[in-house]
């Protein structure tokens, strides 16, 4: 596509560009399918991906590792509409944790996902936005979306927002939220949105790591049948937060007093966008310059700020979100997840409306207001792809299946798990029941960091097998590799190690905001020259991948990152907590939940007094998902004698697998593993009893 504002000169330049970063591809690259069959000239702007989509996904991932600079080049300069061209495709060290793709090129995601489709569609609906009362959705076009987001985007600028400032977005799931995204993106801003269930010390100190200057939220949100407070939480967040200057809220329910209590920060939003200009000129913005920070949890107990940016990130949500999902025009994208999640960022946001799709956002809870919800939203709504997490899909499968065949579910096409690894039972109700066995079901597997999925079943050649509960294939740019304990690739097949990707690719997080170096050690320095997941994976006979799980002392609790080093520093402040371990204890229905083993001072309570205000404690800090679901008093936790907490012995009592505790020599005194053992059977006991 030629950008708006670029002369034809430079227009064809870039064309010329592309010839000849193809023109390579004549040449036959050996393979086991035969000769790869490449185009032999560059396809007209507009039709990259209608071409390429005919060679086999075998030879399409080949190339893109092999030639990454003629993929990626390819895929970047015909599916992104750019305000400068860039120079290179890219300047890449992963040994330095150095990512920088497709430098000297100007670009503006806004311009990306709204504008270039009010060109050539501008009714078509953007959003549906699917509110917690059923019946009740509502459609934004291209063309309202757009002017939504300019009026934002000026009233941001108004009240002092300049490009490289960061801007806190605390509000559910909502054509607002999408706007605030996107408005920030228009003029350079920096969003950071944190999920809409975190407490107000966690939003305070996600406000106070990225110096904020602006906070959006709204006065309530409506979720299950109930209102949530968000401006109270808000206005105890901000007390600490010395950085920001606005409040910009909005009246998602008008709920009274309290809830849009105006304080000396506040600015009624509404008021202040209708008296805003709807047209706000684009930014010019460096490839490289940052779209958003999103924290996620670490093993080191401090969340992560991860730094996302502009042209790579968005390059790869568009081509993931059509090449997994097998996204056509005129489809309706039905991913359930909240926007304060990366799921949310790129399977909601980007990538759909970057491919001018028609995306979901859904406000509501599975099982409200019954468990056929989803099945009724997909009949409702026509829904063509249905992305959701394990979590919610174990809840609804010990309903009756009468709640989903009692609904159309005939317009979807494809079926995908996102969150976690799914489990069989789940992902065979997930495939026969909701997708009738006839929609392909791709089991996902990618992180916060990586920016888009990166294993998946698909895309791949009509016929290719699906291996039940698998991520299997990588994705295009994706080489992954396993690493042996001693820190040496595993070659073969049937094996497990450490999941690494071998190189670099555009959607990559590039750094974690003002700490570079915790990013090159947690990413980069376990094993140099790639990048490590922190994942476990298994390569099957076949060559495909299973994700076996965290190998660092993070869980997953309903498809959500939570550092066990978070939860120990909550339950640590206690007075009468000394020390305390917490490790992911298994789930039927959340994968995983925190089980916490604490030492109580003698003389600070009863115990059961302090396990309540342990609770309140980790729900006031974090989030209620975040409280253990199981607390086992100790007298003492096992340590070596260089004072660590041996935790893998705490997951085996933990779960009653205690026959085969391993080498325990390094222990200060082994002793106390029975007494551990001892005190779990009484509490054991306990819950049977009760």
């Amino acid at each position: 596509m030629a950008a708006a504002g670029v002369s034809s000169t430079r227009t064809l330049r870039t064309l010329r560009t592309v010839r000849i970063l193809l023109s390579p591809l004549r040449a036959p690259i050996p393979n086991r399918t035969g000769p790869l069959r490449l185009l032999s000239s560059l396809p007209p702007p507009g039709t990259w991906t209608s071409e390429l989509s005919r060679l086999p996904h075998r030879d399409l991932h080949r190339l893109s590792v092999t030639d990454p600079d003629q993929f990626w080049g390819a895929a970047a300069a015909d599916r992104l509409r750019w305000m400068k061209p860039f120079e290179r495709v890219q300047d890449c060290d992963l040994n330095r944790g150095k990512i920088n793709w497709f430098p000297g090129g100007r670009i503006n995601v806004s311009v990306n996902c709204l504008d270039v489709h009010v060109e050539t569609h501008p009714d078509r609906a953007a959003l549906i936005w699917e509110r917690d009362e059923p019946g009740t959705e509502v459609r934004v076009t291209y063309r309202e979306l757009l002017e939504m987001t300019c009026r934002l985007a000026n009233t941001l600028k108004a009240h002092g927002v300049q490009k490289g400032d960061r801007v806190a977005v605390y509000l559910p799931t909502s054509p607002l939220a999408v706007a605030a995204m996107l408005a920030c993106a228009r003029i350079g801003a920096v969003h950071t949105v944190v999920f809409a269930g975190f407490s107000a010390e966690a939003l305070a100190g996600r406000i106070q790591d990225a110096e904020c200057k602006v906070v959006l939220t709204c006065d309530e949100t409506v979720r299950g049948g109930r209102s949530v407070p968000l401006k109270a939480t808000v206005d105890a967040a901000v007390r600490s937060c010395p950085s920001v200057r606005h409040v910009l809220v909005s009246r998602r329910t008008d709920g009274g007093a309290t809830a849009a209590a105006v304080g000396p920060l506040d600015v009624p939003l509404e008021e202040a966008m209708k008296a805003a200009a709807p047209v706000c000129p684009a930014e010019a913005l460096d490839s490289e310059d940052p779209l958003f920070l999103l924290y996620t949890s670490g093993s080191t107990g401090r969340p992560k700020g991860l730094v996302h940016s502009q042209a790579g990130y968005l390059l790869y949500t568009s081509l993931t979100h059509q090449y997994v999902f097998d996204h056509r025009d005129g489809d309706v994208f039905g991913c359930v997840a909240d926007i304060g999640w990366i799921t949310g960022h790129s399977y909601v946001v980007y990538g759909p409306l970057c491919n001018g799709a028609t995306t979901v956002l859904f406000e509501s809870t599975p099982v409200y207001p019954n468990p056929g919800r989803y099945w009724e939203m997909v009949q409702r709504l026509r829904v063509s792809q249905f992305y959701g997490a394990p979590t919610a899909l174990r809840l609804l499968l010990s309903y009756d299946d009468s709640w989903v065949k009692k609904y159309d579910r005939s317009s979807l096409r494809t079926l995908g798990s996102v969150g976690e690894p799914i489990n069989h039972e789940a992902w065979h109700w997930f495939h026969d029941v909701v997708g009738e066995g006839r929609c392909p079901l791709v089991d996902t597997w990618w992180q916060t960091e990586t920016g888009g999925i990166c294993i998946a079943p698909r895309p791949a050649e009509e016929g290719a097998p699906v291996v039940p509960a698998m991520a299997m294939r990588p994705f295009f740019g994706i080489e992954p590799v396993l690493m042996g304990e001693q820190g040496q690739p595993l070659s073969g097949q049937s094996v497990d190690g450490a999941l690494c990707l071998a190189r670099p690719w555009p959607g990559m997080a590039r750094s974690i905001f003002r700490d570079h170096q915790r990013f090159i050690e947690t990413y980069f320095t376990p094993y140099p020259g790639c990048y490590f997941t922190g994942d476990g994976a298994w390569r099957s006979e076949d060559g495909f991948y299973q994700i076996t799980g965290r190998m660092d002392d993070v869980i997953n609790v309903s498809g959500h990152r939570l550092g066990t080093a978070e939860v120990e520093d909550a339950l640590d402040e206690h007075p009468a907590v000394p020390e305390s371990a917490v490790v992911g204890f298994p789930h039927p229905i959340k994968g995983e939940v925190p089980f916490a083993f604490v030492v109580l001072k003698d003389d600070l309570g009863s115990p059961p007094a302090v396990l309540r205000q342990l609770r309140e404690l980790v729900a006031t800090k974090i989030a209620k998902y975040a409280v253990p679901e199981h607390f086992l008093v100790v007298e003492r936790l096992p340590k070596t004698r260089s004072g660590k907490i041996m935790r893998r012995v705490l997951r085996k009592v933990a779960t009653e697998a205690t026959g085969d505790l391993g080498d325990l020599s390094t222990l200060d005194d082994p002793s106390v593993v029975q007494e551990i053992i001892q005190a779990h059977r009484r509490y054991r006991e306990q819950h049977r009893k009760s």
